[in-house]
């Protein structure tokens, strides 16, 4: 993965599609569904940031997602959910490592629309755009110990759990153990083979 193919790609972040989904480039337009999610405590609750307490402060949120559009660094997607029409979350990578071709995936979903597979169907799209676009050799995620839920959709989504860092990251005060799940480019394409044969 090269710097300037990563800024091309993000610079003008393409728009995707599921079944269910749109995956479009966050706007400001945005700002009242993305606070009616980001403020409910359960949506951060295993998270790194604190439950959003103004539309100001959500507003910061967006200018930040649009200022690294500008600048073509990887950023998130506003997942919007068809049938409803609105912006339900954001899926994106939380982090390149360029010389090691290695990308972490993170996805933020309305409690809402929780239970319905759309995290799955969001993290598979985006794992399939860091192989298939970014030419990723390793995908990975991480999550807070006793996020069950989310360690769910990462193996639904063909990851496997590589285990726990005990009290990895101090957070809201508290030491926090962080779990992470993998998966590798040759075990997306093996998947993908068996897949075509059920």
């Amino acid at each position: 993965m090269k710097r300037n193919f990563l800024s091309k790609i993000f610079s003008r972040i393409p728009t995707l599609e599921t079944e269910h989904l749109l995956f479009r480039s966050v706007k400001r337009s945005d700002l009242k569904d993305i606070n009616s999610y980001a403020s409910n405590p359960k949506t951060s609750q295993y998270l790194l940031w604190e439950p959003h307490k103004t539309l100001q402060y959500t507003q910061e949120f967006i200018e930040l997602v649009l200022s690294r559009y500008k600048s073509g660094e990887y950023s998130d997607w506003a997942l919007v959910h068809k049938e409803s029409g609105r912006m339900i979350g954001t899926c994106g990578f939380t982090r390149v490592d360029e010389e090691n071709s290695i990308v972490e995936i993170g996805y933020v979903l309305n409690p809402e629309f929780w239970g319905m597979g759309l995290a799955t169907e969001a993290a598979t799209k985006i794992v399939d755009f860091a192989f298939n676009v970014l030419q990723a050799n390793r995908v990975e995620a991480k999550f807070m110990f006793g996020n069950d839920a989310s360690l769910a959709v990462m193996k639904k989504i063909g990851m496997k759990f590589e285990g726990y860092q005990r009290d990895a990251l101090f957070v809201k005060g508290k030491f926090r153990t962080i779990g992470t799940a993998s998966i590798l480019k040759r075990e997306y394409e093996l998947n993908k083979k068996y897949a075509e044969f059920e």
